[in-house]
């Protein structure tokens, strides 16, 4: 399988147990590596037959920014299944940072990661080209 990775993608978001974390908001960061078939792409050279990355960022920056979730875990899962839904991917593995938590104590940040597998046998191997082209994005 190969791999597109998104890296330390940072955003403003408004996640958390607490009321301050929830009325001040944090900074966070996003890890995002897709698991796809680039075999098609390697040859092409052609944006439909991959993965518009910039479509993926635009998704992970809606969701961070505009949505509010108690937990580190569910903002995870949900770009996560988003992502499964909208992309050609096989896998996709995420770690969410939520930097400067509120622990008392000496820590930089909290990171959960997720991997989850693409439920829908469709979008998997073997898609065919014109499917592959409007699921970009």
């Amino acid at each position: 399988m190969d791999r597109i990775r998104l890296e330390n993608m940072t955003f403003y978001g408004y996640h958390g147990v607490t009321a301050a974390e929830k009325e001040t908001g944090r900074r966070f960061e996003v890890d995002c590596e897709l698991g796809v078939d680039l075999s098609q792409p390697g040859q092409s050279d052609h944006l439909q037959d991959t993965i518009d990355y910039s479509a993926v960022y635009e998704l992970i920056a809606e969701i961070v920014q505009n949505r509010s979730f108690s937990l580190l875990e569910r903002l995870a899962v949900s770009i996560a299944t988003e992502i499964l839904d909208k992309f050609l991917v096989i896998e996709v593995c995420l770690r969410v940072r939520k930097l400067m938590p509120p622990i008392n104590g000496n820590i930089d940040h909290i990171e959960i990661e997720v991997t989850r597998r693409q439920p829908d046998s469709d979008k998997m191997i073997g898609t065919s080209e014109s499917d592959k082209g409007s699921q970009n994005g």
